[in-house]
């Protein structure tokens, strides 16, 4: 648990005032520059923060403790459009791209969350407590909403860690870069030699949308019709 206490900051800090949110605001920032958590050490974050290394040790006793504030820290804040749910698939959708944007807008949760077990009853509350109450509210009974719950929070990991590498598949990016870094990744397939890759040579302009926004949709609808349909079976 992060101790209590506010110091003042200088160097790279500028002068604002060093805090446990801030320190983890911080961390965070450079994890998700890099999307690279191992980098992450005590006395790389002490200098982008502008102090020594011993003075976060009274803020945390540990590194691990700093990675658990920030696993806190973003599952916490885990946002769910105001409007409840008019329907299960609609919680569902909701849900599922809670998630995704969650894991886009911090990178490093992924690897939080596949690597790190929390108790927190901020991060409970935030990341399990809301999204199953979502699903309930719009009619999903408990134990299934349990089980959609599971199937979102892993298909998000999963998508955003295979996303993440592959800029090309960012369509919310539409850009001329992300456009020739499409151009550039077909030409990797479309140029295998045909006779061991034939599928791949002939699908290499779908091959370059497995990991965009429109393959996400089209495997969270499947999953949609595959609920709605158990659902409406159970009534």
């Amino acid at each position: 648990m992060a101790r209590q206490g506010a110091r003042q900051s200088s160097g790279r800090g500028r002068g604002a005032t060093l805090t446990p949110d801030r320190i983890i605001e911080v961390a965070l920032s450079l994890s998700d520059a890099e999307a690279d958590l191992d980098k992450l050490t005590v006395r790389r974050l002490a200098a982008e923060l502008g102090v020594g290394a011993m003075t976060l040790y009274s803020y945390f006793r540990s590194r691990d403790e700093i990675l658990d504030g920030m696993a806190d820290h973003v599952l916490g804040r885990m946002r769910l459009p105001a409007e409840p749910a008019a329907s299960p698939a609609e919680a569902i959708r909701q849900v599922g791209y809670g998630f995704l944007e969650m894991m886009r807008d911090h990178p490093t949760v992924v690897r939080l969350l596949a690597t790190r077990i929390t108790d927190s009853h901020t991060a409970l509350h935030g990341a399990m407590e809301g999204p199953i109450g979502r699903l309930v509210a719009a009619g999903v009974p408990g134990p299934a909403a349990v089980r959609c719950y599971g199937f979102l929070i892993t298909y998000a990991i999963g998508f955003a860690s295979y996303q993440v590498p592959r800029p090309w598949g960012h369509t919310s990016r539409d850009s001329a870069e992300t456009e020739e870094q499409r151009r550039q990744r077909s030409h990797v397939y479309s140029a295998l030699p045909i006779d061991r890759f034939p599928r791949l040579v002939e699908l290499a302009d779908e091959l370059v949308c497995l990991p965009s926004d429109e393959q996400f949709a089209f495997g969270l609808d499947a999953f949609v019709a595959t609920v709605v349909r158990e659902l409406d079976a159970a009534d």
